[in-house]
């Protein structure tokens, strides 16, 4: 038998989880190399399965530590939070690499481009349809979020329930509105700086609205399942500030990229 005292420190039981996640990177990583070159996707599908099913399990266990066995003491949780903050800093200097790319090219465009920016030949989108569209959805998406935060702390479960699946319905709607651009856009990734600047800042934006969402889907389920509470909610809050983080990318994506850059 097993006795936990309550202490500062987060001591975790020991967890085979890493162990199978860095297995699944490597199936996947391996699997993604073997489809480039063999169009086999068999070892990529065993990676991606790998890494879901780790995925459950150790988001379970971290679950289970914190409602059920109160591991989660006052420390654990500062710890968390500054764990959080940090992650967020390492995004924002990942997205930083991205505008430092676009504002170097843009500002002083070479001669290879046509001295000019955006480059000749390339057709750039019209800032005030679709981007302006989405711009509007993850505003809202930001208050929502907030909205249902504010509920959750004051103990309203109904309207957390509504303001969370508002959030993940917006989400949803920005991704889809996203795919449909791409899908229309006059030039591609291989057109130039412009190309391959663009769609890899609007692209990683994407596919961090769409961890997001997934971020946001698992605390409605565990809302949903009366895992929070109004004092005790921390993985809740960690999605909405990641939400957040997205909101504030995004508006400079609008303004640099989509209109300042047009």
């Amino acid at each position: 038998m097993k006795i936990y005292f309550n202490h500062p420190y987060h001591l975790v039981d020991y967890s085979p989880w890493p162990l199978t996640g860095a297995i699944g990177t490597m199936t996947l990583m391996t699997g993604m190399i073997k489809w480039f070159h063999n169009f086999n996707m068999n070892l990529m599908i065993i990676g991606y399965i790998i890494i879901i099913l780790t995925m459950y399990q150790w988001w379970r266990d971290i679950s289970r530590e914190s409602m059920f066995q109160g591991k989660h003491t006052m420390m654990v949780v500062k710890g968390l939070r500054w764990g959080m903050i940090l992650f967020i800093v390492s995004e924002i200097f990942f997205f930083i690499s991205f505008f430092w790319a676009f504002f170097h090219s843009s500002l002083s465009p070479n001669i290879e481009i046509g001295s000019n920016w955006p480059p000749m030949g390339i057709t750039s989108f019209n800032p005030f349809q679709i981007p302006l569209l989405n711009t509007i959805i993850l505003i809202s998406s930001g208050i929502t979020v907030t909205w249902a935060h504010h509920a959750l702390i004051e103990n309203n479960y109904s309207q957390c329930t509504q303001s969370l699946l508002l959030t993940i319905m917006l989400g949803i709607y920005f991704t889809i509105l996203q795919a449909y651009e791409y899908l229309e856009a006059p030039f591609t990734i291989a057109d130039s700086i412009y190309g391959s600047t663009f769609f890899m800042a609007t692209g990683f934006h994407g596919l961090h609205v769409m961890i997001g969402t997934m971020f946001l889907i698992i605390c409605f389920i565990r809302h949903l399942m009366k895992h929070f509470s109004m004092n005790h909610h921390f993985g809740f809050e960690a999605a909405a500030w990641y939400w957040h983080f997205v909101d504030v990318v995004w508006l400079f994506l609008y303004i640099s990229i989509y209109w300042w850059g047009n």
